[in-house]
């Protein structure tokens, strides 16, 4: 297929090239453009902005860090919408607000294209493994259509209903769960830590109780506490328990345990962990116990 991808950060440069490698022609775009330059190589062409990208594909990929960003490529005078062709598909896979995909779906319904909403679940690792696990939603024929290139970048798809912005709550619950996690593993650690514990121990026993690679993976960044270079910035882990609370709002859901986390995601760029990885939320619970943490 013919694509535009636009958004070449981490998880973006390992989901085109995976595209690429899939046999399928991308151009890209990125704001910064060294990042599109560095897939040429790969056999991507470049952009010079949105537009260029998406006017002659079949489908373009947006992998952006939030709400102003997509709102910025999607809506403006040289953005997708202005370009894309009728029939063609915007496929959102950035983690963003359940408002905003309404009104991506309410444009570009209104310009004739389709709007799936695709949000990933991996880290930059897993997306340059093929590994990431691919939530799309939207029109079931688009779904279909667009099947092969979920399987170009994911080992699972899971298609959760008709309406796009169903996948940006199951994304927004899933990280939930994951920042409630990595509560349970900062207290628990700090825990083991004041009654002379090792982290990795504790660590061990936890993984073969729970037999889950997610626990492996994070409890071991907070158990080494190697949180630089983020994976996921912890700024971006705020914004996300943000848009979950505000979501789970709008059903007249409480989520006491998400207010928590999100006060103690502010103590944490209070203290200059905004481009940590979302893991060094650890060191909150750290600090609280009064345990020297060197931030």
């Amino acid at each position: 297929m013919n694509l535009g991808f636009i958004g070449l950060g981490r998880m973006g440069s390992g989901m085109a090239r995976n595209l690429l490698r899939a046999g399928h022609r991308v151009t890209v775009y990125n704001r910064s453009p060294e990042k599109a330059q560095a897939l040429s190589g790969d056999g991507a062409q470049q952009a010079g902005s949105p537009a260029e990208a998406a006017r002659d594909a079949e489908a373009v990929f947006t992998m952006l860090s939030d709400d102003h960003a997509l709102s910025e490529v999607a809506f403006a005078q040289n953005g997708i919408a202005s370009a894309l062709k009728p029939g063609a598909a915007h496929i959102s896979s950035s983690t963003i607000s359940t408002a905003l995909s309404r009104r991506l779906a309410e444009q570009h319904a209104a310009n004739k294209q389709v709007y799936v909403s695709a949000p990933v679940f991996g880290r930059p690792e897993a997306a340059e493994a093929k590994k990431l696990i691919v939530i799309p939603a939207g029109d079931r024929d688009a779904i279909e259509r667009y099947r092969p290139l979920f399987d170009a970048i994911g080992r699972a798809t899971f298609v959760v209903g008709t309406e796009p912005s169903q996948a940006n709550l199951v994304k927004l619950c899933g990280n939930f769960m994951i920042a409630s996690m990595l509560e349970a593993f900062a207290e628990t650690f700090a825990t083991m830590e004041k009654a002379g514990i090792k982290r990795s121990l504790f660590l061990d026993v936890i993984s073969e109780l729970f037999g889950s690679p997610v626990y492996k993976n994070y409890g071991t960044v907070v158990a080494e506490q190697k949180f630089e270079p983020a994976g996921f910035a912890l700024k971006l882990g705020f914004k996300d328990v943000r848009l979950a609370i505000e979501a789970a709002q709008e059903l007249n859901v409480p989520l006491p345990l998400g207010s928590l986390i999100r006060d103690h995601l502010i103590s944490a760029m209070a203290h200059g962990q905004e481009e940590w990885d979302w893991s060094s939320l650890a060191l909150v619970a750290s600090r609280n116990a009064g345990i020297a943490t060197g931030t």
